[in-house]
This record gives C-alpha cells, structure tokens and sequence, in this order.
C-alpha cells in the first residue's frame, strides 16, 4: 500500500471550568477536553484556512453531528469528514449523515459529492 498524504482536523480543544466559591478548577487536570458540536463554527473556519493552504486532501472533524454539518465542511474545503462525539449522542449518527447528504445531492441535482468540495463563496 502507498503512502497516504492529508491532514486532518481539528478535535477536542482545551477548555477549563472554574468554580467561583471554591476559586478552583473544577477538573481533577485543572483543564479538559471541549468536543462535539460546541467546537463546530472554530473547527469549520480552520478547515477552510488549511485547504486554502495546501495541496492535500483534508479531513474535516469538529461537532459534525448530522448532514447539514458535514455538507458545511465540505464546502470549506474538507475532503472527507470524521464524526466523534456525536456516535456517543446518538450511534445512528453516521448512518443518517450518510442519507441527510445523500437527500442533499439528489435534492441539489450532485452527482459526484466532490463536485462541492471547497465551493464556498465568500463574501
């Protein structure tokens, strides 16, 4: 098998909860990891800058939880997309990613998804 050349992103950022009566970090780590759909608007702008950047497929991940999301990174400019957090919301996830973009394409007449990719227009 060849080597394989991409970059993906992003994942779980640094985050941090205070509690105001004690003036302590609430996490045992003082910090912790902030995923899920929380994460969606900071993880689509980085796909767009990235693949305006490179020559490389990306991969885009961040709070994808349903079609609407995937189809968003895919105009920033993501290849392929990655869904964590939202299996653990619901483990149909991926399966009604697949259908919701699947109705997106037959709806918008898209015969190849990758017709769309990196097709955002900016302002």
């Amino acid at each position: 098998m060849g080597e394989q050349t991409g970059v993906s992103l992003i994942n779980t950022l640094l985050g941090m909860k205070i509690d105001i009566h004690k003036r302590r970090p609430v996490l045992a780590n003082n910090t912790g990891g902030l995923s899920g759909p929380a994460i969606k608007p900071v993880a689509v702008r980085m796909v767009y800058q990235v693949a305006q950047a490179v020559n490389i497929p990306v991969l885009g991940m961040g709070g994808i939880i349903n079609g609407e999301d995937a189809i968003e990174f895919m105009l920033a400019g993501a290849k392929a997309i990655s869904i964590g957090a939202g299996n653990f919301m619901n483990p149909y996830t991926s399966v009604n990613t697949v259908k919701e973009i699947e109705e997106y394409m037959k709806k918008y007449k898209i015969e190849d998804i990758n017709e769309i990719v990196g097709t955002v227009e900016m302002n």
